[in-house]
């Protein structure tokens, strides 16, 4: 009886573990994402271009910025080419799962909304919703705006900001939604609008680019952290991304090009 259950119980083991490793071996199989990329020598970023200085069209109409600088060294250390294609933010991340591109790569904000569809690479930059006005308003903090209208990108990370800050957004006026951010800050500057939640890095960008049309509030939204979208399913694809991302960080590629864009090395470590 004892050998009976003593070989009962070592069938059952086999079988679990046949079942386990099979499993592992087909999950890996099914993953080539990493070939697939290779093969087809490129693989192609999805991204707002009109989001400086991540990725917008500098004068001569050519998407240039500091997250395409950091993908083209990627993909240069992938042995592949990397295919910009514009998309619409509010929906990029379908574009994504769709597989009409493999990455999003444009100062995309990591949120648990976006996790339950979507896999991200490491942090790479850290990043806030800053509110942004113009120079002369009497707009000093948050409970100022009560009253006031709002504009932000519509399905942004400023959007999703705004919304979990309910006893700002219930005192405004109306929250305006646009295509993107310079259209927002130009109906500030017109006075459409009378400010507007944006990242960071691009609120500053447009600040210093017209010195003395708008300022940035102390008050804010909270911080977030940046990272690339990846489908979930494309493992070995990610892996890769972040293994080179992790050897630029460490042979001071990444904080090469932050330099080049930001004056000083903003990388997450």
């Amino acid at each position: 009886m004892k050998k009976r259950i003593a070989a009962f119980t070592i069938a059952v083991a086999l079988f679990a573990s046949c079942v386990t490793g099979c499993g592992a071996a087909q999950t890996g199989a099914q993953d080539k994402s990493l070939e697939n990329v290779k093969e087809k020598g490129k693989f192609v970023l999805g991204l707002d271009d009109s989001f400086p200085p991540m990725g917008y069209r500098d004068e001569s109409g050519e998407i240039v910025g500091f997250d395409i600088d950091l993908a083209k060294e990627v993909g240069r250390r992938m042995g592949v080419e990397v295919e910009l294609k514009p998309v619409d933010w509010d929906g990029i991340v379908l574009s994504l799962k769709n597989k009409d591109i493999d990455v999003i790569w444009n100062g995309l904000t990591i949120t648990e909304k976006r996790k339950q569809e979507i896999a991200f690479s490491k942090v790479y930059l850290q990043n806030r919703q800053v509110i942004v006005v113009k120079s002369d308003a009497t707009i000093a903090n948050k409970q100022d705006l009560s009253g006031k209208v709002i504009g932000l990108q519509m399905g942004s990370s400023s959007e999703t900001a705004l919304d979990s800050d309910a006893d700002t957004k219930n005192t405004l006026k109306d929250v305006r939604k646009f295509t993107n951010n310079t259209e927002a800050l130009m109906d500030l500057s017109a006075g459409g609008i009378d400010a507007v939640v944006v990242d960071e890095i691009v609120g500053r960008y447009y600040v210093g680019k017209k010195p003395g049309e708008y300022k940035v509030l102390e008050d804010n939204f909270g911080t977030e952290e940046y990272g690339i979208g990846i489908r979930k399913e494309d493992v070995s694809f990610k892996e890769e991304v972040d293994r080179i991302l992790d050897e630029m960080k460490k042979d001071g590629t990444a904080a090469q090009i932050s330099q080049e864009w930001f004056g000083e090395d903003i990388i997450e470590k």
